[in-house]
């Protein structure tokens, strides 16, 4: 039988995180409640008021995030063989009931990672507020190019399973420790070509406090996107692989800067003369932007459709002689 343990890095959540205990199904073998050196000693007060004998308490020395203190749950639960990892909060906001839809399909070899979605149900959009709502959109497009996930959405939902082999071949030093750390994860993914399956669910948003800062997050995560995207472009498009989307994406990059910079350079240019631009010499400068937006274009088609739909775990697997 499958060894399935759940996650939970714990900041301030002492309020919720007992209901969250409670509602975890007996299929489950092993809980690591990982206090992230929280200030309200959650590992403690678990300790104190939890009889749970699948709870292990993992205490942190120093605050290193959400992500970082997932890591050192995601260590733990492959230390002790586990085969599925999922990773839920302490806040209340995630349903542990539904913890077997993130689950099934790794096992039935549907996927190697799962991620919760709340975007699937208009009626449930409505309930969600508004600037978060407004921030996931603008998250989820960023991510979609960052990471070559195109039919993935809701990237920062910290509602995940794993299965525990694909982790050994994830650079877990290497990614993001905090609030990028499930946009992180999904360019690694990407990078070893893993399957992704978004599972419908529905957030419960109560008196819960959000230590998410939007305006000083903001550039961190641009600044994270553009650098997963140019490595994910140069791993996949010129490392380990070179195609017809390689040619156009150079072919269209080049066509069409020349042509913004020579038709720039043009007005400029015959605006200060007082000159009047000829159509020829319009067309000089239109006809590369065309061209170029059109194989960069066609780089994008190709970019989408190579979005990975068969599990790697499986191939990642040394048979037992």
């Amino acid at each position: 039988m499958p060894k399935i343990a759940v996650v939970i890095p714990c900041y301030k959540v002492t309020a919720h995180i007992l209901g969250v205990l409670e509602a975890i199904g007996p299929d489950v073998s092993a809980i690591y409640i990982v206090d992230d050196n929280c200030p309200s000693e959650s590992g403690l007060f678990v300790e104190m008021h939890s009889s749970d004998p699948r709870v292990c308490i993992i205490r942190r020395d120093s605050n290193g995030g959400v992500g970082a203190a997932t890591i050192s749950g995601y260590r733990k639960a492959l230390s002790d063989n586990c085969d599925v990892i999922v990773k839920i909060d302490g806040d209340g906001q995630m349903d542990p009931r539904l913890l077997s839809r993130f689950v099934s399909p790794i096992l039935n070899g549907h996927a190697d990672y799962t991620k919760g979605n709340r975007f699937f149900n208009p009626a449930d959009i409505r309930k969600m507020p508004a600037i978060r709502m407004f921030g996931n959109a603008v998250l989820s497009f960023m991510t979609k190019f960052s990471s070559g996930y195109w039919y993935s959405f809701d990237p920062t939902n910290g509602y995940t399973a794993i299965h525990a082999g694909l982790l050994n071949h994830l650079p877990l030093e290497q990614i993001a420790p905090r609030y990028f750390f499930e946009s992180d994860m999904l360019f690694r993914l990407g990078t070893i070509r893993a399957v992704v399956l978004d599972i419908p669910m529905v957030a419960v948003y109560g008196d819960e406090m959000s230590h998410l800062r939007i305006g000083h997050v903001l550039p961190r995560f641009l600044l994270g996107h553009a650098k997963n995207f140019a490595k994910r472009i140069g791993y996949n498009y010129f490392l380990r692989d070179f195609s017809i989307a390689s040619i156009e994406l150079v072919l269209g990059l080049v066509l069409f800067g020349f042509g913004v910079t020579f038709g720039l350079w043009l007005w400029i240019d015959n605006a200060a003369r007082g000159v009047i631009t000829t159509s020829g010499t319009v067309m000089l400068a239109a006809l590369p932007i065309i061209l170029g937006l059109q194989l960069l274009l066609s780089f994008l088609g190709y970019d989408i459709a190579s979005v990975p739909r068969r599990p790697i775990y499986p191939l990642l697997t040394v048979p037992e002689s």
